[in-house]
């Protein structure tokens, strides 16, 4: 009997992923959802195939692997990691090591963040989780719906919570939730899941501070780069399709003069006001010229496509930057500190 219910919610699973309808689970009709719109709804037929597996924990069967009556596991099982960006889940990597599995969410860097939609798998591995990494302050609001639809008892971690400094935003200001630019909040991360993960598993305290000893030195020779490009370039201007660096081009004394309404347009993958564009294409053929264009590679429209085409005519570099882990990359120091050489090198060339 177990088996049976077990067989049959792996069935349900895998034919959810491969996007195929169950009888008797699809609905009569489908909504389409506006990308802009982060709250993703988990679907029926994801919690329904959740449950037919989980129900057989009673049973001998932990998650989607079974074991028999008795038996003892013959290797130390780790700890169950979710984060809802690839960022955040080799931060949690680098701290926990060998002693955690970490399952990342967001992890394309060709696609857009903010139009992702949560799977029947993304909700299995957060009801797994003893520890969850989220951004929060709206970015990933889909992975605190997976949480809450996964109750249970884990370690949840809300970023922008965990940061404070929403409540330091001046009146009148948007808050930029791209937290893992910010190195002062990534600092406070990587010490705190050592904590947490010293908490579900005290034995391994040692081995997760020293990981952390580790970390934090890595973040600081990027930290070392910052420094050098505010020591040479302090003041200087350039442009930011969005907020995304932002953080980083403050502590590096850098001027975005982008207008926020383009920023704003460009974020949530729209076209801002003619006068808007025109302004901004402005920033690259006036008198005072900016020295360095920064593209998100993971939302762009055909304002910043153009803005993208009026710069390169303009000779102004263009520095690529990524909400993800982009390709070639695993962890997150060497990934940072390749995003700030390539800005270093591009200021290099104008200044």
């Amino acid at each position: 009997m177990v088996k049976k219910a077990y067989l049959k919610g792996s069935r349900l699973l895998a034919q959810a992923v491969r996007g195929r309808c169950p009888r008797g689970l699809c609905p009569a009709s489908r909504r389409e959802e506006s990308p802009i719109n982060t709250v993703r709804s988990v679907s029926a037929l994801a919690l329904g195939a959740l449950l037919f597996v989980t129900a057989c924990g009673n049973a001998g069967t932990t998650g989607l692997g079974t074991k028999a009556a008795g038996s003892s596991a013959t290797a130390r099982e780790t700890i169950e990691v979710a984060a809802s960006t690839n960022v955040y889940g080799a931060i949690a990597k680098a701290i926990g090591g060998d002693k955690v599995t970490v399952s990342s969410f967001i992890n394309s860097p060709d696609a857009d963040p903010q139009a992702y939609q949560s799977t029947p798998a993304d909700a299995v591995a957060t009801s797994r989780a003893k520890l969850a990494i989220g951004n929060g302050a709206g970015y990933d609001d889909f992975f605190f719906a997976l949480l809450k639809a996964a109750g249970g008892q884990r370690t949840v971690l809300n970023v922008a919570d965990l940061s404070g400094l929403q409540s330091k935003v001046p009146s009148g200001q948007e808050f930029n939730e791209h937290l893992w630019f910010n190195f002062d909040v990534v600092l406070k991360l990587s010490k705190r899941i050592a904590a947490d993960l010293t908490t579900i598993a005290p034995t391994d305290a040692a081995e997760f501070t020293a990981n952390n000893k580790v970390f934090t030195a890595q973040v600081a020779v990027e930290q070392a780069k910052v420094d050098a490009i505010a020591a040479k370039y302090r003041g200087v201007r350039v442009a930011a399709t969005e907020p995304l660096p932002l953080y980083l081009l403050t502590a590096a004394g850098l001027i975005n003069a982008t207008p926020p309404a383009f920023m704003r347009a460009s974020e949530a993958g729209s076209d801002a006001p003619a006068a808007v564009v025109q302004q901004t294409l402005e920033l690259m053929t006036g008198p005072a010229p900016v020295h360095a264009l920064l593209l998100n590679k993971q939302t762009q429209t055909a304002a910043t496509d153009r803005l993208r085409r009026v710069a390169a005519g303009a000779g102004i570099p263009e520095v690529a930057i990524y909400e993800s882990l982009s390709e070639g990359y695993s962890t997150y120091a060497p990934w940072i500190g390749a995003q700030l050489d390539a800005l270093s090198q591009a200021l290099q060339k104008t200044s």
